[in-house]
């Protein structure tokens, strides 16, 4: 789970890294909260993925009243299926030098590994393909931790002197207390920038952390982090849902069936929309919200919905899937294979309303894809 720019920047500052001067503005209302601030600023839509600037949702504002205009620009909008609920604005800073350093797992060596660079503030893939060389590696054992001396290497690497040298152990210490305390996948500050005044300033951050950890995180929300609204909704009923790239809604019970489903599905020659899992024991009332958030979304054609109980009764989950189409009315085609325990109730409870159930999953898939055909043209 990525958090938001803001939220990762809180978690660092927390510990001692030093970031711009600034304020989160969720409504255009609170624009005066900005008052307080030094302008120019620089208005950061909090977006959970790179590139912003290039799609205009980074800007300088120079006033009051452009700041105003920014966050009426902004908010509300929807960015590759995310909503825009906040916007950063900061205080502009002196940049001498621009600076990249992350650290992440190493699952090879069972370890961590910290990467820097003095090529900041672009992308350091292109780096490490184009210059490999400019890439510092440190790896850390678990064990032993991130011990000064060894942030001190990195930093003289880097061409770091004097304060700004003492400054980037701060730095590193707190991103190490950040990555190992909420269980992190990785913790990046890109660029961080040297300022002409000689301190070090995190410019942008991006914080991953493992989302099966969050009920050991009471201060993350996820809310700041990368989830979609529908992926938030899903969460509030147990469900497993990703939203993917395709137009095949897909609903099974378990990980596995719900992976094979979308095999089967790539296998026909089609794109799976999303991966839902109602989970084992399924109740109506899960599968009714999950079968609402497919029946709502443009992007998907039809529905194929895989279902083997066992311990998931067959009836229940008919059960909720007429509540979720007498609660969303839609011509979207739904193909459901059926089977297990309580089957033959809940076949006769969806025959009631008009719905064909298949005895396998590649027989409700030939039917799903010879209509999504004949909707092709």
């Amino acid at each position: 789970m990525r958090l938001l720019e803001y939220k990762g920047k809180e978690l660092l500052n927390r510990y001692g890294v030093k970031i711009p001067r600034g304020a989160i503005v969720t409504r255009v209302e609170d624009i005066n909260i900005l008052s307080t601030l030094k302008f120019p600023l620089f208005a950061k839509s909090q977006v959970p993925f790179a590139g912003r600037a290039k799609m205009g949702l980074v800007r300088r504002v120079d006033t009051l009243k452009d700041a105003e205009n920014a966050a009426r620009d902004y908010l509300g909008r929807v960015i590759q299926d995310y909503p825009i609920r906040k916007v950063l604005f900061e205080e502009g800073v002196n940049v001498a030098k621009e600076l990249y350093v992350s650290i992440t797992l190493d699952r090879e060596n069972r370890g961590y590994l910290m990467l820097a660079s003095t090529e900041g503030g672009v992308d350091i893939e292109e780096v490490a393909r184009k210059s490999p060389e400019k890439i510092i590696r440190l790896y850390i054992d678990d064990y032993e931790g991130l011990r000064d001396y060894m942030i001190r290497g990195v930093a003289q690497k880097l061409g770091l002197e004097g304060s700004a040298a003492r400054d980037f152990v701060t730095v590193a210490k707190a991103m190490y207390r950040v990555f190992t305390e909420y269980d992190a996948e990785l913790v990046e500050i890109n660029p961080l920038a040297l300022t002409t005044d000689g301190q070090l300033v995190a410019l942008d951050v991006k914080v991953m952390i493992d989302d099966n950890s969050l009920y050991r995180h009471p201060d993350i929300s996820v809310e700041d982090s990368d989830y979609t609204m529908e992926e938030l909704e899903a969460r509030k009923y147990g469900l497993h849902y990703v939203e993917l790239t395709g137009y095949v809604g897909i609903m099974a019970n378990g990980a596995g069936l719900t992976m094979a489903t979308m095999d089967l599905v790539k296998e026909f020659g089609h794109e799976p929309a999303d991966f839902l899992d109602v989970g084992g024991g399924a109740s109506k009332d899960s599968v009714r919200e999950g079968l609402k958030i497919l029946l709502t979304d443009d992007r998907i054609k039809a529905v194929l919905i895989n279902i083997f109980g066992g311990i998931t009764r067959c009836d229940e989950v008919a059960k909720g899937v007429v509540e979720a189409l007498n609660e969303v009315k839609t011509n979207k085609p739904i193909f459901i294979r059926l089977k297990g325990t309580n089957e033959e109730e809940g076949r006769k409870i969806l025959a009631e309303v008009g719905l064909k159930t298949y005895e396998t999953a590649e027989e409700a898939m030939d039917a799903l894809s010879k209509t999504i055909k004949t909707l092709q043209g």
